[in-house]
Formats: structure tokens, C-alpha cells, sequence
């Protein structure tokens, strides 16, 4: 049993050589990737590349259209009518807050452009949050693949903004309309 003992011993006292820990705390990271790698499929069936947005600033809107936020669809129409040369909006359509977006996507494009006139791109409808996460919205919420910030979408109708150069520079719940100057004085 003594020998037991000295052998377990021994194993324990046994060390391996600790790694080398850079002296100024850098952790290598990959390179996330950006929101112009992205491409989506549209609501009438088309391809929205968000690399074709490089230069103008790129709003980023969950819809549902059964809210309370509905209404802020005529709201991102006047903001891109007003900035459509330096910005774009897309639109993003799901049913993750209380089914307040059953419709299917012709449904949905025919209800946003006969109430309110919607011009700006449209995506296919899909979740924005849970298991079946879109690729884009993962890389939205999640700093691990953005590289700025977590984010949690709270309910329909939070945006996200990203600069000229494809950077995520903010996140606004559902109240901030899109005409606000919380939105406007950054474009």
C-alpha cells in the first residue's frame, strides 16, 4: 500500500511545463465575418447581397405585420425616401413574438406595399431568434462573429445600424422609430 501511495504521490508532484502567456494580454481572434458576405433570400423570391450596400449606411429592421410597431413600416419608407442616398433599409419579416407575422411572403409584400407604400428591400421571412436562428441575425446579436457587441432582440421592430464600411455601430429597441433623432443623427 506504501508503494501505492509513493507512486500516486509522485504522479501528482508531476508538472508540465506551463505555456508562455503574452505579455500584453493579446488573444488571437479570427477575422468575424462581415455583413457584406452576406446574401439573403428576398420576399419575391430575389437575392438581397448586402455587399451591393458598401458605401451607404445599412438600417436593419425585424417586422411582424400584426403589432403594436407596425405602424413604424411608414416611418423606415419616409427614412429611406429621405437618406436612400447614403442609406438602406431591409426589412427582415418573422414570427417569433407572438405570431404577429403569420402571412406567408407574397402575403407579406402585398400588405407592405399596399399600407404603406414599402420600397425598400425586403427579406424572405425568417427567426431571428432561437434554434433556427438566420446565419445574419446570429452574426447581428452575437459579438463572437460581429465583433462590437451581444445583442438580444427584445420584440419586432429592433434595428440595427451598420456604418459605410459594414460595422455595427448600434442596436435600438422597438420603441426608437425610425424617425428619431437617436436614429437620424447617425446617418
Amino acid at each position: 500500500m506504501n508503494k501505492v501511495l509513493a507512486t500516486i504521490t509522485a504522479l501528482l508532484s508531476f508538472s508540465v511545463p506551463a505555456k508562455k502567456i503574452p505579455t500584453n494580454n493579446a488573444v488571437p481572434m479570427q477575422t468575424a465575418k462581415t455583413i457584406y458576405d452576406f446574401k439573403v433570400a428576398g420576399l419575391s423570391g430575389d437575392t438581397i447581397d448586402f455587399a451591393a450596400f458598401k458605401g451607404k449606411k445599412i438600417l436593419i429592421v425585424n417586422t411582424a405585420s400584426k403589432c403594436g410597431f407596425t405602424k413604424q413600416y411608414a416611418e423606415l419608407q419616409q427614412l429611406y425616401v429621405k437618406y436612400q442616398d447614403r442609406l438602406v433599409i431591409v426589412g427582415f419579416p418573422e414570427n417569433n413574438f407572438l405570431f404577429q407575422e403569420p402571412g406567408t411572403n407574397s402575403e407579406i409584400r402585398e400588405f407592405c406595399t399596399k399600407n404603406y407604400g414599402v420600397t425598400f428591400p425586403m427579406a424572405a421571412k425568417i427567426d431571428v431568434k432561437g434554434k433556427d436562428i438566420a446565419p445574419i441575425y446570429k452574426w447581428l446579436t452575437n459579438k463572437s462573429e460581429n465583433g462590437v457587441m451581444d445583442a438580444t432582440i427584445t420584440w419586432n421592430f429592433n434595428k440595427f445600424l451598420l456604418d459605410e464600411k459594414g460595422n455595427l455601430i448600434a442596436k435600438f429597441d422597438s420603441r426608437v422609430t425610425p424617425m428619431s433623432d437617436s436614429i437620424t443623427s447617425k446617418l
